[in-house]
């Protein structure tokens, strides 16, 4: 039996602890994924306690199938498309202007940059990539996490590599 299974059947007996032990369990790589999307550490902490906030809300209805931490990423990820869907629709304010040593500035820079070029990317391209990429998982596990086949995955892993390498080179 694995892990997820003794601790769901647990947290429907009612334990707290299990509860506990299972957001301990999942936390950092939720929180980690809604950084990648949205940018704003505070926003971040917030998509991650309403995915574990919904995941709880509809968990009468869980059926584990083994994949708890991918169905962990199916909510996060549909919270934050709509966290970016606003996003987008909001205005920017203008950056203040920060004193920032040269190599702190080449750093900053070069991550704006990446991050910009994602941004551009076609959403089903920019979340394999970050599933990828920032998330280390394999492209069978994006592949449940999406709802869609292996195939596809590799295609939209190659065209948002070539994609990006193609921004890379405009930007830089």
């Amino acid at each position: 039996m694995d892990t997820d299974f003794k601790l769901i059947k647990r947290m429907r007996q009612g334990d707290e602890a299990a509860f506990d032990l299972f957001i301990h369990k999942y936390y950092t790589d939720i929180l980690r994924y809604c950084t990648y999307h949205c940018y704003d550490s505070e926003e971040a902490k917030d998509l991650t306690q309403d995915t574990f906030l919904r995941f709880f809300a509809g968990f009468s209805d869980y059926t584990h199938r083994g994949k708890t931490k991918n169905y962990l990423y199916t909510i996060a990820g549909n919270l934050c498309k709509n966290y970016y869907k606003k996003a987008k629709e909001q205005p920017t304010e203008p950056l203040d202007k920060v004193t920032l040593s040269e190599n702190l500035e080449d750093a900053l820079t070069s991550q704006l940059t990446v991050r910009m070029c994602l941004d551009r990317l076609p959403e089903e391209f920019r979340e394999v990539i970050i599933l990828y990429y920032y998330q280390d998982l394999k492209q069978t596990e994006i592949a449940d996490v999406l709802g869609i086949g292996l195939p596809l995955v590799k295609y939209r892993l190659k065209k948002a590599k070539e994609q990006l390498e193609k921004m890379l080179r405009t930007e830089g």
